[in-house]
């Protein structure tokens, strides 16, 4: 019987850190990646790379240094191969982070209705509520079992419709979403009885009004922050009138480097209003630190919500490349993986600070790379009355434990753990979007709302700001931070630290 080679994505990584020299104790493993990188050329046929690996047909996709970490595809079974003829080098498979945004729970199953059986078909009429115009592209979940993440999902049409065929025995919905970004507050209505037509009126975001995150951070100046400089690691940053972007890069292996703009999910654009916004309400919305300088690392590929770890690692080392002080990670994955863990000890060892959000698995333990030691990790809370009544936001409300204030509470969503070191707010925060405004939930919010305080405080401390770029300039970064924070009276497995004030 013939057997088929299935190719693999790997990073190959030195013994210790993303490079390997001479100097480093290292130097055949030096000779090798260089090897591999005079291979690598843009659209290499995958062949056997005899001079250096026998038998081993390997194509090597994208580079971070000369001598450094190589993405590579390879026949599964030639690791053990590759693995003997070097063996000081690491072949880590690749694998995918999620953003951290957790706006409403998504459908896991989809309820579909067998041809011949008997079904019904509910209308939904989405308008706005103040004009009662229709509203074109909102999405519409309708949960007939919550707890199994099955019903079924549309978009409205241009009459502000969408058609949800179930089947004829489906007496309600347990939960019903309705969502229109950008410009509108969701809304969230429980036990719906079924009838032929519904209707629903979504309430407009008003820039004005305060919100979860400028209750807290809403007094900052335009200059707050100057000096600083900020990577944005995540889906990309759309131009908007609210936002300065300095520039970025694409890591996205197989995309143009110049393309670090929104990949088309808009989520980073959120991300980085929240940090850096220099809007005046009400026609704009205002960052915790709109000063900074503000570049955009994306490693989404077009239309993704999956990050691979070479890309995340890849732009966390051209952001200290490229000087930033404060890198942002909105975004999680599952068990610790080596790629990422050395992009961040790298970022670290050269006076950088990397923020990253705990994740949004329902008080789960935090998750990867936030449970770090070496890494801000920023649970998510939030504050009622600063969300309507009938949005998403309000499910969000849950207790133990008791805070200090009544209407703080610790995310329903938000992981929690003994590696939190600081809390953010993350529920209702209206922030920048392509084409307008949205207000969305996640750790991945309360995430650039700690980042942004890093940027804000650190412009105001030229000692920290002006010293040399090494491991004692981020220990002295959180320090500074853990000297400029307020208990919530959560406790330190829900808010670390608690909230860094400025």
């Amino acid at each position: 019987m013939a057997h088929h080679n299935k190719n693999q994505q790997f990073v190959l990584l030195p013994l210790r850190n993303l490079t390997a020299s001479r100097n480093s104790g290292q130097p055949h493993l030096e000779i090798f990646l260089l090897g591999l990188h005079a291979a690598h050329r843009p659209g290499a046929v995958s062949k056997p790379i005899s001079s250096l690996v026998k038998n081993v047909t390997m194509r090597v996709l994208d580079s971070i240094h000369e001598n450094g970490v190589k993405l590579v595809e390879l026949p599964d079974e030639q690791v053990l191969r590759l693995r003997a003829a070097q063996p000081g080098l690491r072949i880590v498979p690749v694998v995918y982070y999620q953003t951290a945004d957790c706006t409403y729970p998504i459908l896991t199953s989809s309820v579909s209705v067998k041809s011949g059986r008997m079904q019904r078909a509910v209308t939904i009429n989405v308008v706005d509520r103040t004009s009662g115009q229709p509203l074109k592209g909102a999405t519409v979940v309708g949960f007939t079992d919550y707890t199994a993440r099955a019903g079924v999902e549309r978009e409205t049409n241009a009459k502000g419709q969408a058609v949800l065929r179930i089947g004829s025995d489906t007496l309600r919905f347990e939960r019903l979403y309705v969502l229109r970004d950008p410009g509108y507050w969701g809304l969230l209505k429980k036990n719906v009885t079924l009838k032929p037509s519904l209707n629903v009126g979504l309430r407009s975001i008003n820039l004005s009004a305060s919100d979860g995150l400028h209750h807290y951070y809403g007094t900052s100046k335009r200059e707050d922050g100057n000096g600083v400089k900020v990577a944005i690691v995540d889906s990309g940053v759309a131009p908007h009138e609210d936002l300065d972007i300095d520039g970025g890069r694409n890591t996205v292996t197989g995309e143009a480097e110049k393309d670090f703009g929104d990949n088309g999910i808009g989520h980073g654009t959120h991300v980085a209003g929240i940090v850096a916004g220099q809007g005046t309400p009400p026609n704009g919305i205002k960052g915790v630190a709109p000063g900074v300088t503000l570049r955009s690392y994306r490693v989404f590929g077009k239309g993704s919500e999956s990050a691979s770890n070479f890309s995340i690692a890849k732009a966390i080392d051209r952001a200290v490349a490229d000087d930033c002080d404060v890198i942002n990670l909105s975004l999680g994955g599952g068990a610790t993986d080596d790629v990422v863990l050395d992009a961040v000890a790298d970022a670290l060892s050269q006076g950088a600070v990397v923020v990253a959000a705990t994740g949004n698995d329902g008080r789960q333990p935090v998750s990867f790379p936030a449970s770090l030691q070496a890494v801000i990790a920023v649970s998510a809370f939030g504050r009622k009355g600063l969300y309507p009544k009938d949005s998403p936001q309000r499910d969000e409300e849950f207790k133990p434990p008791h805070g200090d204030t009544p209407a703080e509470f610790v995310a329903r969503f938000s992981n929690i753990g003994g590696e939190v070191d600081f809390t953010g707010p993350g529920v209702g925060i209206v922030s920048t979007y392509p084409g307008g405004y949205a207000a969305w939930n996640g750790t991945s919010m309360a995430c650039p709302a700690v980042t942004g305080a890093v940027a804000n405080l650190l412009a105001q401390r030229s000692d920290i700001l002006g010293s040399a770029r090494n491991q004692d300039r981020s220990d002295a970064i959180v320090q500074m931070l853990v000297r400029a924070v307020k208990s919530l009276g959560f406790g330190k497995r829900f808010e670390g630290y608690g909230r860094v004030m400025i």
